[in-house]
Protein backbone atom coordinates (compact mmCIF):
# COMPACT_ATOMS: atom_id res chain seq x y z
CA UNK A 1 0.00 0.00 0.00
CA UNK A 2 1.90 3.43 -1.18
CA UNK A 3 2.34 6.13 1.71
CA UNK A 4 -0.65 8.11 1.46
CA UNK A 5 0.43 11.97 2.29
CA UNK A 6 -1.39 15.70 1.70
CA UNK A 7 0.59 18.54 0.61
CA UNK A 8 0.79 20.14 3.88
CA UNK A 9 2.22 16.62 5.47
CA UNK A 10 4.51 16.67 3.05
CA UNK A 11 5.68 20.05 3.16
CA UNK A 12 6.49 19.61 6.78
CA UNK A 13 9.47 16.97 5.62
CA UNK A 14 11.13 18.81 3.07
CA UNK A 15 14.76 17.51 3.22
CA UNK A 16 14.15 13.98 4.80
CA UNK A 17 13.67 10.82 2.01
CA UNK A 18 10.17 10.30 1.62
CA UNK A 19 9.48 6.91 0.64
CA UNK A 20 11.27 3.70 -0.97
CA UNK A 21 9.08 1.65 -3.31
CA UNK A 22 9.21 -1.83 -3.41
CA UNK A 23 11.94 -4.07 -5.31
CA UNK A 24 11.28 -4.67 -8.97
CA UNK A 25 12.73 -7.60 -11.16
CA UNK A 26 14.43 -5.79 -14.73
CA UNK A 27 13.96 -8.76 -17.20
CA UNK A 28 15.02 -9.29 -20.61
CA UNK A 29 11.40 -8.89 -21.73
CA UNK A 30 11.30 -5.23 -20.65
CA UNK A 31 14.63 -4.50 -21.36
CA UNK A 32 13.43 -5.81 -24.95
CA UNK A 33 10.25 -4.44 -25.27
CA UNK A 34 11.81 -0.86 -24.17
CA UNK A 35 14.70 -1.35 -27.39
CA UNK A 36 11.95 -1.91 -29.60
CA UNK A 37 9.79 1.36 -28.53
CA UNK A 38 12.77 3.54 -28.84
CA UNK A 39 14.50 1.89 -31.90
CA UNK A 40 18.05 1.83 -29.53
CA UNK A 41 18.70 -1.80 -30.39
CA UNK A 42 22.48 -1.81 -28.65
CA UNK A 43 23.83 -5.05 -28.32
CA UNK A 44 24.62 -4.54 -24.50
CA UNK A 45 21.23 -4.43 -24.47
CA UNK A 46 19.11 -6.73 -26.54
CA UNK A 47 22.07 -9.47 -27.43
CA UNK A 48 22.64 -11.77 -24.26
CA UNK A 49 24.73 -14.16 -26.20
CA UNK A 50 27.15 -11.36 -27.72
CA UNK A 51 26.70 -9.97 -23.78
CA UNK A 52 28.00 -13.03 -22.37
CA UNK A 53 31.04 -12.68 -23.85
CA UNK A 54 32.07 -9.25 -24.77
CA UNK A 55 29.97 -6.96 -22.02
CA UNK A 56 32.10 -6.41 -18.67
CA UNK A 57 28.81 -7.68 -16.67
CA UNK A 58 28.15 -10.69 -18.17
CA UNK A 59 25.00 -9.91 -19.09
CA UNK A 60 22.84 -7.75 -20.94
CA UNK A 61 22.02 -4.49 -19.29
CA UNK A 62 19.24 -1.94 -19.35
CA UNK A 63 18.93 1.44 -20.99
CA UNK A 64 19.85 4.62 -18.55
CA UNK A 65 16.62 5.96 -19.85
CA UNK A 66 14.70 2.70 -19.29
CA UNK A 67 15.51 2.63 -15.74
CA UNK A 68 14.50 6.68 -16.00
CA UNK A 69 11.56 5.93 -17.36
CA UNK A 70 10.32 3.74 -14.38
CA UNK A 71 10.84 6.32 -12.30
CA UNK A 72 6.58 7.25 -12.79
CA UNK A 73 5.63 3.96 -11.68
CA UNK A 74 7.83 3.30 -8.88
CA UNK A 75 7.12 6.83 -7.43
CA UNK A 76 3.16 5.70 -7.77
CA UNK A 77 3.61 2.18 -6.43
CA UNK A 78 5.54 3.55 -3.09
CA UNK A 79 3.44 7.05 -2.55
CA UNK A 80 0.28 9.00 -3.04
CA UNK A 81 -0.05 12.58 -2.92
CA UNK A 82 -4.13 13.36 -1.83
CA UNK A 83 -5.50 16.52 -2.87
CA UNK A 84 -8.14 17.37 -5.50
CA UNK A 85 -5.58 17.65 -8.24
CA UNK A 86 -7.20 17.56 -12.10
CA UNK A 87 -3.58 17.23 -13.86
CA UNK A 88 -0.28 15.76 -12.54
CA UNK A 89 2.81 16.56 -14.62
CA UNK A 90 6.30 15.58 -15.13
CA UNK A 91 7.70 19.04 -15.54
CA UNK A 92 10.74 17.82 -16.12
CA UNK A 93 14.56 17.50 -14.73
CA UNK A 94 17.16 19.07 -13.26
CA UNK A 95 19.78 17.18 -13.43
CA UNK A 96 19.78 13.44 -14.31
CA UNK A 97 23.54 10.41 -13.77
CA UNK A 98 24.01 6.71 -14.47
CA UNK A 99 26.52 5.84 -12.14
CA UNK A 100 25.70 2.50 -12.13
CA UNK A 101 24.53 -0.23 -14.74
CA UNK A 102 21.24 -2.63 -14.12
CA UNK A 103 22.34 -6.21 -15.21
CA UNK A 104 19.15 -8.12 -16.86
CA UNK A 105 17.28 -10.05 -13.81
CA UNK A 106 18.54 -7.17 -10.92
CA UNK A 107 16.16 -6.00 -8.54
CA UNK A 108 15.90 -1.65 -8.67
CA UNK A 109 13.67 0.44 -6.70
CA UNK A 110 13.58 4.14 -6.14
CA UNK A 111 13.73 6.33 -2.86
CA UNK A 112 12.41 9.83 -3.19
CA UNK A 113 13.49 12.53 -1.45
CA UNK A 114 11.99 16.08 -1.15
CA UNK A 115 13.90 18.83 -1.84
CA UNK A 116 11.39 21.66 -2.59
CA UNK A 117 7.67 22.21 -2.69
CA UNK A 118 6.71 25.24 -3.59
CA UNK A 119 3.31 26.89 -4.70
CA UNK A 120 2.97 27.72 -8.59
CA UNK A 121 -0.01 29.57 -10.26
CA UNK A 122 -2.79 27.06 -10.35
CA UNK A 123 -1.26 24.09 -8.22
CA UNK A 124 2.13 23.09 -6.81
CA UNK A 125 5.51 22.38 -7.97
CA UNK A 126 7.72 19.60 -6.34
CA UNK A 127 11.23 18.84 -6.89
CA UNK A 128 12.74 14.88 -5.59
CA UNK A 129 16.16 13.55 -5.40
CA UNK A 130 15.18 10.18 -6.66
CA UNK A 131 17.78 8.02 -6.55
CA UNK A 132 17.54 4.32 -7.89
CA UNK A 133 19.17 1.98 -5.95
CA UNK A 134 20.58 -1.93 -7.69
CA UNK A 135 20.30 -4.58 -5.08
CA UNK A 136 23.67 -5.62 -4.13
CA UNK A 137 25.39 -2.57 -5.53
CA UNK A 138 27.62 0.32 -3.93
CA UNK A 139 26.43 2.82 -6.65
CA UNK A 140 22.74 3.43 -7.73
CA UNK A 141 21.89 3.07 -11.13
CA UNK A 142 20.28 6.55 -11.64
CA UNK A 143 20.56 10.04 -9.41
CA UNK A 144 17.99 13.10 -10.81
CA UNK A 145 16.37 15.66 -9.30
CA UNK A 146 13.40 15.46 -10.72
CA UNK A 147 10.55 17.91 -10.98
CA UNK A 148 6.64 17.05 -10.81
CA UNK A 149 4.25 19.75 -10.92
CA UNK A 150 0.22 19.40 -8.94
CA UNK A 151 -2.89 21.42 -10.53
CA UNK A 152 -5.81 21.48 -8.56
Amino acid sequence: MPLSLTIDELRSRTGQEIVSSDWMVIGQRLIDAFAEVTSDRQWIHVDAQRARTESPYGRTVAHGFLTLALMSHLSHQAMEIRGDFHRRINYGLNRVRFPAPVPEGSRIRARFQLQSLEEVEGGYQIVWLATVDVEGSEKPALVAEWVVRLYV
